[in-house]
C-alpha cells in the first residue's frame, strides 16, 4: 500500500509543476516572460519544499491546538509527532504522507503565479513562497484536516473537504486575489475606455496538452486522499473525479457556445479544471450521479466568472474563477449532495437528502451552513494574511518590475535571453537598444539599460 500511495504522491507532485505551466501555455503571443515563469516554477517548488519540511509540515500536523500544530518541525526519522494516545514516531513510510502534503501546498502556491504574469518581480515569488509554505497554507490545512482544528467542530459538525476545493484551491486563488489588488494589471490590458483587451495565448495546443496532463495528475490528488490504493474506495473517488471533470468540460463548452456560437478551446480547458476543482471537495462524499452535476455547474460558473472578473482584474489564466469560484462551489456542493452513506458520523448529509431522502432537513441545512462557514473563514484568513505579506514585500524590495523591464519582457531583463529562438537577440546587439526584432510581425522594443527600480 505504501508503494502505491507513493505513486499517487508523485503524481500529485508533478501537478504542482503543471498548474503554473498552464499559465505558461496561455501567456502573450510574443510571450516575453516564458522563461521567467518556468524558473518561477522550479524555484518556488524548491523554496516551498524547504519551507514545508522545516516549518509548514509541523504547523499542519495533527498536534498542538486548534490554531496550529506544534510538532513535526524539520521532519526527520524517529521524531515524535503529537502527544498522548495519538502520538507516533516517524517511520520511513511516513515520508510519503509528508511528501503528499507538500504536493498540496505546492499546487496551492502555484495558483498564485498565473495571475501575476509578466509584471511581478522574481524575488517576490521566493519571499511569498516562504511565507505561504511555512505559515498561510499549513494553518488552513491544520484547521480542516488535523482532526481538531478550528473548522473540525462547528456546532458538532466538521467542514467536509475531501481533497481541497477550499483548503488547496480557494486558498491559492485568494492569495492570488490579494496579489492582484496590490500589483495591478499588465500594461495595455485595459483600453482608454477601461474595457479589457484580449491577449491571446501563444500556443493553444500546449493549453490542451496541459489540461490533459492536469486531468491525469488529479487522480493522484483526489484518489491519493483516500490514503490507500488497494481499497475500493480509491476507485470510487477516482470515478467521481473523472465524472466531475467531464461535467466541467460539457458545462463550459455549452455556455461559451451559447454566448459566441463558437467552441472556445481555452474555455473548454477552463471547464475541465473547474470541474476538477469543483469535485475535489466532494469526490469522497458524493454518489456517482452527483459528480457530473457538480462538475457541470462548475463549468458554467467558470465561464461567467472569467468574463466578469476580467472587467476589473487582469487574471491572465482565469485562476480566480477556475480555482476560486469553482473551489467555493465545490465546498458548498458537499452540503448539497453529500451522501448519507459517505459523510460518516462527523457531519450530516447534503440538503438533497433532506428534501428527497430520509435525512433530517434541519441537519442537512446546518451542514450546508457549516460548509459556508468553512469557505468564509478560509477566504478571510488567507486574504488578510496574504495582503499583509504582499504589502510588506511591496514596501521593502518592491512587488512590480519597472515599466522599462515590463515592456522589454522579463525573459530578457531577468534572464538575459528569450524563451523562443525566433525572438533571440544577439548579446552584442542588446545593450545598444538599436535592434528591434519582430516576432510574428510584432516589433519588440528593447531598453538600453534595464531598470531595477522598486515598484
Amino acid at each position: 500500500m505504501t508503494k502505491r500511495l507513493g505513486l499517487t504522491a508523485l503524481l500529485a507532485l508533478a501537478v504542482s509543476l503543471l498548474v503554473p505551466g498552464m499559465a505558461f501555455a496561455q501567456a502573450d503571443a510574443v510571450d516575453p516572460a516564458a522563461l521567467d515563469l518556468e524558473l518561477d516554477n522550479l524555484v518556488n517548488l524548491a523554496v516551498i519544499t524547504i519551507a514545508w519540511w522545516a516549518v509548514g509540515y509541523g504547523i499542519n500536523s495533527a498536534s498542538g491546538n486548534e490554531l496550529i500544530g506544534t510538532s513535526g518541525f524539520f521532519f526527520h526519522f524517529d521524531q515524535t509527532i503529537g502527544a498522548g494516545a495519538d502520538a507516533f514516531n516517524v517511520a520511513g513510510a511516513d515520508a510519503m504522507g509528508m511528501l503528499f502534503g507538500l504536493a498540496f501546498a505546492a499546487v496551492s502556491l502555484a495558483i498564485v503565479w498565473g495571475t501575476t504574469l509578466e509584471r511581478i518581480k522574481f524575488s517576490a515569488y521566493a519571499l511569498f513562497a516562504i511565507i505561504f509554505g511555512a505559515l498561510i497554507y499549513p494553518i488552513v490545512a491544520h484547521s480542516v484536516w488535523s482532526g481538531f482544528g478550528l473548522l473540525d467542530d462547528i456546532g458538532g459538525k466538521e467542514v467536509l473537504d475531501f481533497a481541497g476545493s477550499s483548503v488547496v484551491h480557494l486558498t491559492g486563488a485568494t492569495a492570488a486575489f490579494a496579489a492582484l489588488l496590490l500589483l495591478g494589471a499588465r500594461r495595455g490590458k485595459y483600453g482608454p475606455d477601461g474595457r479589457p483587451r484580449a491577449i491571446p495565448g501563444h500556443s493553444m495546443p500546449l493549453v490542451g496538452l496541459g489540461v490533459m496532463l492536469l486531468w491525469i495528475g488529479w487522480f493522484g490528488f483526489n484518489g491519493g486522499s483516500a490514503l490507500a490504493t488497494d481499497d475500493v474506495f480509491f476507485a470510487e473517488v477516482a470515478l467521481n473525479t473523472q465524472l466531475g471533470a467531464a461535467g466541467g468540460v460539457i458545462g463550459a463548452s455549452f455556455v461559451i457556445w451559447m454566448m459566441t456560437r463558437t467552441l472556445d478551446v481555452g474555455m473548454a480547458g477552463n471547464g475541465a479544471i473547474a470541474g476538477l476543482v469543483g469535485i475535489t471537495a466532494g469526490c469522497g462524499y458524493v454518489e456517482y450521479w452527483a459528480a457530473p452535476i457538480i462538475g457541470l455547474i462548475a463549468g458554467v460558473i467558470v465561464v461567467y466568472g472569467v468574463i466578469l472578473i476580467e472587467k476589473y482584474l487582469d487574471d491572465p489564466v482565469g485562476a480566480l474563477s477556475a480555482h476560486g469560484l469553482a473551489g467555493i462551489w465545490g465546498t458548498l456542493a458537499v452540503g448539497v449532495f453529500g451522501s448519507s452513506r459517505l459523510v460518516g458520523d462527523v457531519a450530516s448529509p447534503g440538503v438533497w437528502y433532506g428534501i428527497f431522502g430520509d435525512a433530517d432537513l434541519g441537519a442537512t441545512v446546518g451542514q450546508l451552513g457549516v460548509q459556508a462557514v468553512g469557505v468564509a473563514a478560509t477566504f478571510a484568513f488567507v486574504l488578510i494574511t496574504s495582503l499583509a505579506a504582499f504589502a510588506a514585500i511591496k514596501a521593502t524590495i518592491g512587488l512590480r518590475v519597472s515599466e522599462e523591464d515590463e515592456l522589454a519582457g522579463l525573459d530578457i531583463t531577468s534572464h538575459g535571453m528569450y524563451g523562443y529562438p525566433e525572438a533571440f537577440i544577439p548579446e552584442e546587439e542588446y545593450p545598444t537598444g538599436d535592434h528591434i526584432p519582430a516576432v510574428a510581425g510584432i516589433p519588440v522594443a528593447m531598453p538600453s539599460k534595464p531598470s531595477r527600480a522598486k515598484a
